[in-house]
Order: C-alpha cells, then sequence, then structure tokens
C-alpha cells in the first residue's frame, strides 16, 4: 500500500514529460513552416524608389515686425481742428492726417511778408540816393564821405531784407506744421487724439501710428549648428529664398529672401537671428504674427526620395522594407537626409527604382512573403513634417 503514491508520481512527470515533447515539436514544426514557401503571404501596399531635384529646408520659427513704424506727432502746439484720416486706412507719403488751427501762424506770416516789404521799400529808396550821389560826387558836388555813408545805409538795409526773407520763410514753416501728413506709406491705427483736443509736441503719444505693412520683415531664429550651411548657400546664391507658413506649417503665407544675417549667435539659446523681407501683396503677414519659416538653402540634384511612410525606425536607426525579385522582404539599413512634404530624401542604402514596403510593415520581418494590396487613399503620403537630420 505504501508504494502506490511513487507509482502515482512517477505516472504524472511521465505525462507532463510528454506534454513538454510535444509543446516543443509543435513549435519547431510551426516555426519551419513559417519559414518555407507554405506560409501565408503579407499583404503591404509597394512603392518605387525615386530619383529627382530635391529642395533642402533649414526650418525656424519667426515672428513678423514691421519694415518702418512712425508714430505721428504734431511740430508744434495748437489746437487739433480736423482728423482727415480713417482709422485703418491705407495711406500714401504726404497724405493729410489732421491740420491745426493756423489763423495765429498765418497772422505771423502776413506780419513778417509786410515788414519785408516795407524794408525792401527803404532799399530801393537807398539805392536811388546812392545812385544820385555817385553822380554828384562825380562832378564834385558832394563830397566821398556823403556816398560812402549812402553806401552804408544800403548795404545794412540788404541785410536787414536777407533777415526779413530768413523770417519769412520761418514763418512759412511754422505754419505748414499746422498740416500734418504721413511721413511714410502704410496703414494708420487707432486715433489716439480727438479733433478740439489741444496737442503739443512733446506729447509722448502722439496723434496715431503708421505702420508699413508692404513690404513686411519676419525675424526668425536657426540652431548654431546651421551657420556654416548658412554661409555656403549665402556664398553660393545672391539671395536665399524665404518661405512663410501658418502656425500648423500647412499653408504658405509669402516667399520672401533674406537680407541679413546677425553677427553675433545668442549664448543663451545658442541660436542665430535672421531677418527675411517679404513683398506682403496679400497682407497675409501681420506685424506680431508667428510663422513658421523655411530657408531653401540647396538643391539635391537627382537625390533618391522614396514616400516618408517607407521610412522605419529601429533600436540601429532608420531602415526600410525593401521587396526582392521572389516577392519577400529584406529589411535594409538606410540614411535619410530629410523628411518634407510627405517625401524623405535618402542618401544611403537605397537604389533607384527599387520596390519598397509604404504600408504593412507592422507585419513583416525578414524573409516574410509579401502580396500586394491596394492602396489607400493618400497612403504614404504625409504632411510636411519639421524633421531633419542634416
Amino acid at each position: 500500500m505504501l508504494k502506490k503514491p511513487w507509482i502515482y508520481v512517477a505516472g504524472g512527470l511521465l505525462v507532463i514529460g510528454g506534454a513538454i515533447a510535444g509543446y516543443r515539436a509543435h513549435a519547431q514544426a510551426a516555426s519551419a513552416a513559417k519559414h518555407d514557401g507554405n506560409s501565408p503571404a503579407v499583404a503591404v501596399v509597394t512603392g518605387k524608389v525615386e530619383q529627382r531635384d530635391t529642395p533642402i529646408y533649414l526650418d525656424g520659427i519667426g515672428t513678423v515686425a514691421a519694415s518702418n513704424t512712425v508714430t505721428v506727432r504734431p511740430r508744434i502746439d495748437g489746437q487739433l481742428e480736423s482728423v482727415t484720416f480713417r482709422e485703418g486706412q491705407e495711406v500714401k507719403t504726404g497724405d493729410l492726417l489732421a491740420t491745426l488751427d493756423a489763423r495765429a501762424l498765418q497772422a505771423q506770416l502776413d506780419q513778417t511778408n509786410a515788414k519785408k516789404a516795407q524794408d525792401n521799400a527803404q532799399l530801393v529808396n537807398a539805392e536811388t540816393d546812392l545812385k544820385r550821389d555817385t553822380f554828384l560826387a562825380e562832378k564834385a558836388l558832394i563830397d566821398q564821405q556823403a556816398v560812402d555813408t549812402q553806401k552804408a545805409l544800403v548795404s545794412q538795409l540788404k541785410a536787414l531784407v536777407q533777415s526779413d526773407e530768413a523770417a519769412v520763410e520761418n514763418a512759412a514753416v511754422q505754419l505748414s506744421y499746422t498740416r500734418i501728413t504721413a511721413p511714410i506709406s502704410g496703414r494708420v491705427g487707432l486715433r489716439l487724439v480727438d479733433a478740439g483736443n489741444l496737442v503739443h509736441a512733446a506729447d509722448a503719444a502722439g496723434l496715431v501710428v503708421i505702420t508699413q505693412l508692404r513690404p513686411i520683415s519676419v525675424v526668425f531664429t536657426l540652431p548654431q549648428q546651421n551657420l556654416v550651411r548658412l554661409h555656403q548657400a549665402s556664398a553660393a546664391a545672391d539671395t536665399l529664398k524665404v518661405i512663410a507658413y501658418d502656425h500648423d506649417n500647412r499653408v504658405p503665407l509669402d516667399e520672401g529672401e533674406v537680407t541679413v544675417v546677425d553677427n553675433q549667435i545668442d549664448p543663451a539659446t545658442g541660436t542665430i537671428k535672421v531677418k527675411a523681407s517679404f513683398p506682403n501683396e496679400k497682407l497675409a503677414l501681420w506685424p506680431g504674427q508667428f510663422v513658421n519659416v523655411r530657408l531653401l538653402v540647396d538643391i539635391r540634384k537627382d537625390g533618391i526620395v522614396v514616400p516618408a511612410a517607407v521610412v522605419q525606425r529601429g533600436p540601429k536607426g532608420s531602415y526600410a522594407f525593401v521587396i526582392r525579385d521572389d516577392q519577400t522582404a529584406e529589411v535594409r539599413a538606410i540614411e535619410v537626409a530629410q523628411i518634407d512634404d510627405g517625401r524623405a530624401l535618402i542618401t544611403s542604402g537605397l537604389v533607384p527604382g527599387e520596390t519598397v514596403v509604404v504600408d504593412g510593415q507592422y507585419k513583416l520581418q525578414a524573409g516574410s512573403r509579401v502580396t500586394l494590396a491596394p492602396a489607400a487613399g493618400g497612403s504614404g503620403e504625409h504632411r510636411r513634417s519639421p524633421q531633419r537630420s542634416e
């Protein structure tokens, strides 16, 4: 009776051993079936490796700034008689914006003109006397001293008339300041003073602010690592093309060109500032607006490109699935220069004309058999990615 439990234990161990052996045999059979030609093919979407000229961009984030901004202030003190502009109006240089009460300055101009006329009449009379005295002195009817005295009087009156002319010009200038005109072309902002108020030349706020919107500037930053590439591009081309996009980096707003690269790197951020000018004919750019900026630095001739979805990421770097002639998948290590507008620029690893997997990679491994699946609309095309590797 004591030997029966050991018999049961031995029997149980035999059963477990058989189960383990059966599992291993099943696993080996499944593995063999997976790698032989009888395994089911994986449906994938494929594309071709192409060769085309590919632009190389540097991406940055910038702020729109007006090319010129002027606060319009009166140049003299006075009462604001009228405001002739509308808020938000486009104005040109010289357009009338406002007028001041001009009566006092007009009277001053009239007074200086009258004084000039009076002194000029005295000068004409003195010159006539000088001619007569000169004639009499030649006849020895008067002495030379009288002639000299008359000459001095004529010179004095000429200087007085010149002073009057300067006074008239000054009065005319002061009177012109009662007409406040636009110093630059642009768009006026909100009216800061209403008609009827007394204004002063020393007022800080002014009457209105004019902002030049055409052309307009964008100041953006680039990592300092791009400085050498930026200098190389500047040396190779007369102008560098810049494209401004909206905050989603989807819609192009305007195209311009670089005007200046800052002369120092910001040590706090490790970036360098770049300023670009845009024509802004459609007013898509507005002062203070944040935009995404793309700076064209090169065009890669006959670059190797594939849909962006082809590029896969792994612990050893980027790779792609390439379809061999026997319809099996090969894992190929690749180097990516940039991913832009749904296309990836490849520097090594792929050859033009090869077939690559665009969709369905998650089911694949090296050696898997594949079959072509119908491509979904837009498969492999993605919106622009800001990622760069060069």
